[in-house]
């Protein structure tokens, strides 16, 4: 009974001290302390994740919601739909959402600029909605493009009833979610210059002109060092939420907070997470759309060479002290014509310590028809005979 008694005791402790080490494992793991309800910080460049706490939970986002409102507007932008000059007449609907407001009156006319200083600068939730109304004739039907881009880009857990972030049943989202909304925010490079404008004005009224202050609702903007914005946000029940990103060299990282319990608390916890970021991970650059390569041949083509491009930009994500690991290798096939705007010619091969951590297609940039046989015998001719 005596050695039974002893085994079970033996037992009992290998099992608790099993589950103490496990804890304290999991404990450490943990590089960071952080209050908000959930956060995460996500790398630009590559989306990978450096750090999360509660990341898919659903939580009401507040204004944080215009970063969609936002990155909507700059694709309407940027595919030529809509230009900063045009002018927008504000319903009466835009104008009575209430909250922060621009003050806009009904049946005023308002450029898409001033808007967009409205939404980005002051987080006006008047400017939304005329904004919404301008380029997708309602806002109802402004916020199914919003849920149709949020499918599109993996947010998962995301569903938007309006286009503010005022409180609404159902309107949540998540920090993961957000920061990839973000990051396809920051790809629009033009609406760093809202983002990151610490103050303006606009000038509103019919009868009577006033002109409205406008200050940034992100205290980054004057305190942290290499801060693209983003988006803050704050109701009862969202609480105080934020999404901030800075670049530094070559890295940009994007940190959410969802959930703070103040103020101050989400500015400071979203520092935290970009400090981690900056301090132990560094961005290499492997090929992208602008570098690409050059003078790859071509056979039987109308021109003899064609600049091949990386379907996407490719970077890699390492922990600093490993940047010199980092290999690529760049396969260019047989290429002949004809050849069609992105047509596989390649693939750039990325190793890290050796393995292959990522692998992306080369592709053309440009149409090359293939060349006649009239043209190709007059080309030898002129090579025969010295002429031009």
């Amino acid at each position: 009974m005596k050695k039974r008694f002893l085994c079970l005791t033996l037992v009992i402790i290998t099992i608790m001290s099993f589950n103490i080490n496990l804890a304290s494992a999991k404990t450490t793991a943990q590089p960071l302390t952080i209050t908000s309800k959930s956060a995460v910080l996500m790398d630009w460049s590559t989306g990978e994740v450096l750090f999360e706490k509660n990341m898919h939970e659903q939580l009401p986002p507040a204004s944080v919601t215009k970063i969609m409102t936002m990155l909507l507007a700059m694709e309407a932008l940027d595919s030529g739909k809509i230009t900063l000059a045009d002018t927008v007449v504000v319903s009466e609907r835009a104008s009575h959402m209430g909250g922060t407001q621009l003050y806009i009156e009904p049946g005023e006319v308002k450029t898409v600029e001033d808007l967009m200083k409205g939404i980005a600068i002051r987080s006006a939730n008047d400017a939304c909605v005329a904004m919404a109304e301008f380029i997708s004739g309602s806002e109802e039907a402004f916020v199914q493009k919003m849920n149709e881009k949020a499918k599109e880009l993996g947010m998962k857990n995301t569903n938007f009833l309006n286009t503010n972030g005022l409180p609404a049943d159902g309107h949540v989202t998540t920090a993961f979610d957000i920061a990839l909304m973000s990051r396809e925010l920051l790809k629009h490079k033009d609406i760093t210059v809202w983002l990151t404008t610490w103050m303006d004005s606009v000038d509103v009224g019919i009868k009577k002109q006033s002109t409205q202050q406008l200050v940034n609702t992100n205290k980054l903007l004057r305190t942290y060092q290499g801060i693209n914005g983003i988006k803050t946000g704050f109701t009862q029940a969202a609480m105080h939420c934020l999404s901030a990103s800075a670049t530094r060299g070559n890295n940009t990282f994007i940190a959410v907070v969802l959930g703070a319990p103040g103020s101050d608390v989400r500015f400071s916890e979203a520092s935290k997470l970009l400090d981690y970021g900056f301090a132990n991970y560094n961005t290499v650059e492997i090929l992208t759309k602008k570098t690409g390569i050059a003078d790859v041949p071509i056979q039987k083509g109308k021109i003899p060479t064609i600049k091949g491009v990386p379907a996407e930009d490719v970077y890699v994500l390492v922990k600093k002290g490993q940047e010199q690991q980092v290999e690529k290798e760049i396969k260019i096939n047989k290429v002949s014509a004809p050849l069609k705007k992105g047509d596989v010619i390649g693939q750039v091969i990325v190793k890290l310590e050796g393995k292959e951590i990522n692998r992306v297609d080369i592709v053309t940039d440009e149409v090359v028809e293939r060349l006649s046989v009239f043209t190709a015998l007059s080309k030898m001719f002129r090579g025969m005979t010295g002429t031009k």
